[in-house]
């Protein structure tokens, strides 16, 4: 009976990751390549649980949306941002892997070259 009760455990995991997927494709970016919502999905979804907006409302989830597309934009759009707000998402993202990534040259970076 113990292998009824894991494979129902599993079977109601599997459920709940894949409600929680559907959940989050409402926020895909038409502009978004699959390479990039998913980098982002898996964002939304790892702090999902930390941002679900209280009954009373308050725009967490909101937030979470936005931190996730200052993650994405600066990883595969080479936006920059405010330090401080860099360094949350940074953190906040930190294990997610994203392969061939973009490599961006900042204006800074240009200017340097080109005063040398």
């Amino acid at each position: 009976m113990v292998g009824g009760e894991a494979a129902a455990a599993v079977e109601e995991l599997v459920s709940g990751v894949r409600q929680a997927a559907d959940f989050a494709e409402q926020f895909r970016s038409y502009s978004e390549s699959e390479k990039q919502w998913k980098a982002r999905m898996e964002f939304i979804l790892r702090h999902l649980p930390d941002y679900r907006d209280p009954p009373d409302g308050g725009g967490r989830l909101d937030q979470l949306l936005s931190l996730s597309m200052v993650w994405a934009n600066h990883l595969f759009l080479g936006c920059s941002y405010n330090k401080d707000l860099l360094d949350k998402v940074m953190e906040m993202a930190d294990g997610i892997e994203v392969e061939d990534l973009p490599q961006f040259t900042t204006r800074r970076e240009l200017l340097k070259k080109h005063q040398s």
